[in-house]
């Protein structure tokens, strides 16, 4: 009777739509609170860990795609190339194991697992983040930046660069001015799709490092079997990823 379930299948569904709609997503089963004020605290923790993220890992990405792009089947192409496939081939787990045994277990240079509270500060969350951004930002680099070689080595064949290139138009502005804007458009999309799939992906990273963010809870709240607090992270990370995927669809046709 506490949570409705004595009521008819189609009333209960009714009471539940009418709740979303007013932003009450029920109570969780298991821990007795209601299921907004559970994801709140951890939703803001993952977005600060992939804004943090990306902001690293997207101008990152960017300028090493174009070096790889320029310096085709030369050593700096090579190297990175070869980095990021290795990034792409290596699950995220093995990768924040890496990490976490070279700084934290063989250097000692930063916490191994994130010991905050839930709702701690942002100011003071970030120190004990740094680990899961660098895995995170490994990962979205690792993506991305194939994508970039793959449009600059286009880009910089193509026809038009080619005239550029006989008008005698300096080498940089071909670069800066006609190649580079050209070869980041079709990566907005992939970057807003990369965007999406690290805030509702991230909990394997979440949990290898103990990270309080909404992955970690869904991984609770699953095992716990509290189906209240399933669906509406499963509401919460499906409306976000949604929204920045068609951002960058938006972006890319117009």
């Amino acid at each position: 009777e506490e949570f409705g379930l004595n009521a008819p299948i189609h009333q209960r569904y009714l009471d539940w739509l009418g709740g979303v709609v007013k932003g009450d997503l029920g109570d969780s089963i298991a821990k007795r609170k209601p299921v907004t004020e559970l994801i709140k605290p951890r939703f803001r923790n993952t977005v600060v860990l992939t804004a943090a993220a990306a902001l690293l890992g997207i101008p990152l990405a960017i300028v090493l795609g174009v070096i790889a792009g320029l310096m085709r089947d030369k050593w700096p192409d090579v190297f990175v190339s070869t980095t990021s496939i290795v990034g792409m081939t290596l699950p995220g787990f093995i990768t924040a194991t890496i990490l976490i045994y070279v700084f934290s277990i063989r250097l000692e240079w930063f916490p191994a697992i994130t010991l905050v509270p839930t709702d701690v500060p942002v100011f003071e969350l970030l120190p004990n983040i740094v680990l899961p951004i660098i895995t995170l930002t490994l990962i979205m680099v690792a993506h991305i930046l194939r994508l970039v070689r793959t449009n600059m080595i286009d880009v910089m064949t193509s026809d038009y660069v080619q005239m550029a290139r006989l008008k005698g138009v300096p080498y940089w502005q071909i670069v800066f001015k006609h190649a580079l804007p050209n070869a980041m458009l079709p990566t907005i999309n992939v970057v807003a799709l990369t965007l999406a799939w690290l805030l509702g992906g991230v909990a394997i990273i979440e949990t290898v490092f103990n990270y309080p963010g909404i992955g970690k809870l869904m991984i609770n709240a699953i095992t716990d079997r509290d189906l209240a607090l399933v669906q509406g992270i499963a509401i919460i990370l499906g409306d976000q990823c949604d929204f920045l995927a068609a951002d960058g669809l938006e972006l890319t046709t117009c």
